[in-house]
């Protein structure tokens, strides 16, 4: 199963708790703590989280500093973990707009967890599926997107990999859902009728 998750509401998590929106997004790397650990057991095989979209480089710039150093420190401090619950990392997406240690960093994660079999885990940065299309970067069929925080859009996420997808859209925001949420969204999944363009069999 590949469950696409759009991981919104980081920043309104830490307004609603008077605090900067950088902890918001702080909070977040531990809600993706949770979540990789949590899917090989409920079934998923590829996960693939949506990060930093092309257009959030349009956010202050001293947000973007900040989720960039974040996303180095992720890196760093969980590859060994990584290896150890044998999940495979990449990242999707430009690397070209990247500081050079950081694209240095993604390449020697990807390079030191390619053997991972249990998980691949995908992290879509400075990514645009509009982008991905036109160079002809697709990846594999998404079989459930989740987007938290209450909005209902995919933002440019996996658009083509989307085709068929179901979508669920929950109103926590990031850093509040859990293991139990995932379990119940994969749960929703399982009662979907899945068809494909096709008729119910009892038609």
């Amino acid at each position: 199963m590949h469950i696409a998750i759009i991981l919104d509401g980081n920043g309104r998590w830490a307004v609603a708790r008077h605090q900067p929106r950088l902890l918001g997004h702080r909070a977040g790397t531990q809600a993706v703590r949770r979540a990789i650990h949590a899917a090989p057991g409920l079934g998923i095989r590829t996960l693939s989280l949506y990060a930093f979209s092309s257009d959030n480089w349009k956010r202050p710039a001293a947000e973007v500093a900040g989720l960039m150093a974040l996303l180095g420190e992720f890196v760093v401090r969980e590859t060994a973990s990584l290896i150890q619950n044998g999940v495979r990392l990449t990242f999707i997406g430009r690397r070209d707009r990247l500081s050079a240690a950081l694209a240095a960093s993604l390449a020697e994660a990807e390079s030191a967890t390619a053997a991972g079999a249990r998980l691949h885990l995908r992290i879509a940065l400075d990514y645009s599926a509009r982008e991905a299309i036109t160079r002809g970067e697709v990846g594999p069929d998404v079989d459930l997107l989740i987007r938290t925080g209450g909005e209902q859009r995919l933002s440019d996420f996996l658009l083509w990999e989307c085709a068929y997808a179901e979508l669920l859209f929950v109103p926590q925001y990031w850093p509040d859902f859990s293991p139990a949420d995932l379990a119940a969204a994969v749960s929703e999944f399982g009662k979907r009728e899945r068809r494909f363009g096709a008729v119910p069999a009892y038609c």
